[in-house]
């Protein structure tokens, strides 16, 4: 009879070249009918294998284990009007789909470039790229921060087409082991870089309650800010560090313990949220890091150049709008997106992480 779980697989050995036998990994056990785990969803993990499963998941609006569903493709394509011969920048490499919609508007004529500071990631998706048919003869891409976009418009000579998408790519928030899910346990880590800078739970270690509260307020706007930021500062100066996804929780949790039971599920939900999105933009520098990448835009585009930008938090948008809008005033910009553009009702369905997308445009004079 057929078991729920997956058939266990034999620790067979391998044959390689050259004679030497490895032991064959033993995939990952799980109980019941379908996994749960990251690390249990092989076939999500293994899209070019199992299309199948892929499809399934994106049709119930799940986004599958190790992957990323751009958002507002369409829309970004027929905004950036890209034609054969061109040069264009991707800000945000993440997973590639928007890199590779672009880079088929180009046919084969013309160069991408590209930046990530993940190297976890931009390593998967260099690799993914090359596979379908998009090499170094046509897309370079640079592990480093999109804010050095100066640059990279010098090493092009410039760009027609630039694409800002400032999210965190699915692939990121799932995996435990990056600490960007309140929802799974992991390292209160948050770093797009692991290699590089302070984790959150270092970053909490040293704070003052002040300068917490401060942080809470300016990057999420949360409201339990002050509530928050003492009891996590009080829970650091007992002993008990906060290094964990679930430790940020249970304190969340705790500290909120005393709104009405019709309300508290869903409050300590969207604070959590807000906690995480606080502290990673804390220790990721956006705010910094968009700042500058906005005030070097206009010197990278050629004239008639055209960028869009997706946001997807109010602090975020507030910074790209001022932005462009006063470049707009100051004759940078010959046009720019007075009302911001939203994904269609019919991809929100498909995509939950959609609906807080903002997509912003301008031209340069």
């Amino acid at each position: 009879m057929e078991e729920n779980r997956e058939e266990n697989i034999k620790n067979t050995p391998n044959v390689q070249a050259g004679g030497e036998q490895t032991p064959h990994k033993r995939r990952v056990r799980y109980k019941g009918k379908y996994p749960k785990k990251f690390e249990e969803k092989y076939k999500e993990l293994n899209p070019e294998k199992y299309q199948d499963t892929i499809a399934h998941v994106i049709q119930k609006g799940n986004t599958p284990a190790g992957m990323h569903i751009s958002i507002m493709v369409n829309e970004i394509i027929n905004f950036l009007n890209i034609q054969p011969g061109e040069t264009g920048f991707d800000a945000t490499l993440g997973y590639g789909g928007h890199t590779k919609a672009m880079l088929q508007q180009l046919q084969g004529k013309g160069h991408m470039y590209a930046t990530d500071v993940d190297p976890i990631e931009s390593a998967k998706t260099k690799k993914r790229l090359a596979d379908a048919g998009f090499g170094e003869d046509i897309l370079t891409i640079k592990l480093q921060n999109f804010c050095t976009i100066d640059e990279i418009a010098k090493e092009a000579g410039g760009f027609d087409f630039i694409l800002a998408d400032l999210g965190v790519s699915s692939m990121q928030i799932d995996n435990p082991e990056r600490g960007f899910s309140f929802k799974v346990d992991g390292p209160l880590d948050l770093r797009l870089n692991p290699g590089k800078g302070i984790s959150a739970a270092e970053r909490l270690d040293h704070i003052s309650r002040e300068e917490l509260a401060g942080m809470l307020d300016e990057n999420s706007d949360e409201p339990y800010c002050e509530e928050l930021a003492k009891a996590i500062t009080d829970e650091i100066r007992k002993g008990n560090r906060i290094d964990t996804t679930t430790k940020l929780r249970h304190v969340i949790e705790k500290t909120l313990d005393f709104l009405p039971e019709k309300e508290k599920k869903v409050t300590i939900k969207k604070t959590c949220q807000r906690t995480f999105q606080a502290l990673r933009i804390d220790v990721n520098r956006e705010f910094e890091v968009l700042y500058e990448f906005m005030e070097k835009l206009p010197d990278a585009l050629k004239p008639g150049g055209r960028v869009a930008i997706l946001t997807f938090h109010s602090g975020e948008d507030k910074l790209v709008k001022r932005a462009l809008k006063e470049g707009f005033r100051e004759g940078i910009y010959s046009d720019y997106s007075k009302d911001v553009i939203r994904p269609s009702a019919q991809e929100c369905a498909q995509n939950g992480r959609a609906r807080s997308t903002k997509m912003r445009w301008a031209v340069r004079a």
